[in-house]
């Protein structure tokens, strides 16, 4: 029965021909180089309480050159083997990105030309990291649509065709005004206002529909905020905890488009790696539920500003209000209840708001030395 369930589902797949996306719109969710070794071993950090590695899985990334996709990459192939994990876009790739592993292109939307990457690659697991996040999606909601739920659709009915496990994250988007705010469990109202938000329940509610229905080994993990030293923002509303500190260390005064008592869940991206992968490698048979809250910290822009103020005392913040971030960031959750996350498969974060700073200066600051030295000796080339 669930294999003739399986089979009628995949027929209703829309077939989507190719399209022409602009690169600058897509924001995978994605990634950054992994932290060093010296850094784990300094803070006993790492991914040491994994559980151990399935033999031979092969891992397709889509949507890989967002804020996420390139450290996940490089933590699962560190575990499967550099050319066991395939990175997808549709973007061009940095060198950078193709000496660490496997690159191709594709366009979720093209259903036939997935298939054929799928299969060709072997795959075992999908990772669906390709979305539009939520104030972009919000300027332009006909693309939004496009590429969060039809192209979903496609990652979902590939998974479901070829027997692969699909992981796809949510996010602290799919709730709404009506929604618990502190703390906001797994299981709640949610009726969000946002494009991105509704994808992103639509998302949630298709992928445990099918997991019931057909049996497919769909997983999804609904993020905070993620912060990281090593990737630009990707046009979400909590992108100022990312630009501020670099407005900081290079002696700007920051804009923030927020209320300085705008209180969000956040989270370090090492930690949302270390906890993908560890959700990804729990057995089926623990996990009680598809979906779950992950959270870490939560802070007000005053709160982060406060922190910042503690390593650049003349470090100033002023505030110019967004309407449209401000209503999005007003429906969202305070503080997430991950307790169910700990309880079933344990997950677990390093870094609070403290560990986050100093890590991020620590980061930024070999970043920024390092550019300034491509420009001194450019400047002696030329």
């Amino acid at each position: 029965m669930k294999q003739l369930l399986r089979t009628s589902l995949t027929l209703l797949t829309a077939r989507s021909s190719p399209c022409s996306l602009k690169p600058s719109h897509i924001a995978a969710c994605s990634q950054s180089p992994g932290v060093t070794s010296q850094h784990r071993e300094r803070h006993g950090y790492g991914h040491s309480d994994l559980p151990p590695m399935e033999a031979n899985r092969r891992i397709v990334i889509t949507g890989g050159l967002g804020q996420l996709g390139q450290n996940l990459a490089n933590a699962l192939r560190a575990r499967y083997g550099r050319d066991n994990v395939l990175l997808t876009d549709i973007k061009k790739p940095s060198n950078d990105v193709l000496a660490d592993g496997p690159f191709a292109y594709a366009d979720v939307l093209d259903y036939n030309a997935m298939k054929q990457l799928m299969v060709n690659h072997g795959a075992d697991w999908l990772i669906h990291l390709s979305a539009l996040l939520s104030a972009v999606g919000e300027q332009n909601v006909p693309l939004a649509i496009r590429v969060n739920i039809d192209g979903f659709h496609n990652a979902l009915n590939l998974s479901n065709e070829l027997g692969m496990r699909l992981f796809v994250p949510s996010t602290i988007g799919a709730f709404g005004e009506d929604s618990p705010k502190n703390p906001t469990p797994d299981v709640c109202v949610q009726r969000p206002r946002t494009i991105y938000g509704v994808s992103k329940v639509h998302m949630e509610l298709m992928g445990e529909y099918y997991h019931h229905k057909t049996g497919l080994d769909f997983r999804c993990l609904r993020y905070p905020g993620i912060i990281s030293a090593h990737s630009a923002p990707g046009g979400g509303t909590t992108d100022y905890a990312v630009e501020i500190f670099h407005h900081a260390l290079q002696g700007n005064n920051f804009v923030c488009g927020l209320r300085s008592d705008s209180r969000l869940p956040m989270m370090h991206i090492d930690d949302c790696i270390s906890n993908t992968v560890k959700f990804m490698e729990t057995p089926n048979e623990k996990l009680k539920q598809r979906t779950y809250n992950i959270g870490a910290m939560d802070f007000t822009p005053h709160e982060i500003y406060t922190e910042i103020r503690k390593h650049f005392p003349h470090f100033q913040m002023h505030y110019d209000v967004n309407p449209l971030l401000q209503s999005i960031a007003d429906s969202w959750p305070d503080k997430f209840d991950s307790t169910n996350a700990r309880r079933d498969w344990g997950m677990s974060h390093y870094y609070d708001t403290p560990r986050l700073v100093e890590d991020m200066f620590e980061s930024l600051r070999g970043k920024h030395l390092t550019n300034m030295e491509d420009e001194h000796e450019l400047a002696h080339r030329i």
